[in-house]
């Protein structure tokens, strides 16, 4: 196995580029790889069909004929073991069940949350530059920050809390 493997890994193109081999010497290389791969596939073939033992011709040679009937009643009598897999097939079945469920809500999830940012998306191309705003389409999109601004003047404060903290006092005098 380690030698397909290792086969399969050799850059055959760039051995021929790289070692400037001639071009005779190159299509030895290439019929020697049809010729190897050919035998390759013959053999698995082979290695695939199931051989036919002659049981007769092994009694015509040997003279210990009790060796061949001991070898007869193992290769009639053989039985190959079955498994149940039943259980083995219910237990994927059920695993493949809970996973496509599982990616179909998924999907859906990932589908809602993409029209949500699909949405974000268009109202942001859409919005007008900060420049443009007024109060009143401040006031419109964010009623809380009305009701803080008129609560403020109610109480007579006319200073934002924390404002000279974080920028600063600029008053000049």
């Amino acid at each position: 196995m380690a030698s397909k493997s290792v086969a399969a890994a050799v850059d055959w193109t760039r051995i021929y580029g790289s070692l400037n081999l001639g071009k005779e010497t190159v299509s030895a290389l290439q019929a020697f790889r049809k010729r190897h791969s050919e035998a390759q596939r013959v053999h698995d073939q082979l290695k695939a069909t199931q051989p036919t033992i002659d049981i007769a011709h092994y009694r015509s040679i040997l003279k210990n004929k009790a060796v061949v009937d001991e070898a007869e009643s193992i290769l009639k009598g053989f039985k190959p073991v079955t498994y149940d897999v039943s259980e083995h097939v219910k237990a994927i079945e059920a695993f493949e069940t809970k996973a496509v469920a599982t990616a179909e809500a998924t999907e859906q999830k990932i589908d809602s949350e993409l029209k949500g940012l699909q949405a974000t998306l268009a109202n942001i191309e859409e919005a007008r530059p900060f420049e443009d705003l007024t109060l009143d389409d401040v006031s419109h999109a964010r009623p809380e920050v009305l009701q803080a601004t008129e609560t403020m003047i109610k109480k007579g404060k006319w200073s934002v809390p924390g404002y000279k903290e974080k920028f600063g006092d600029l008053n000049m005098m």
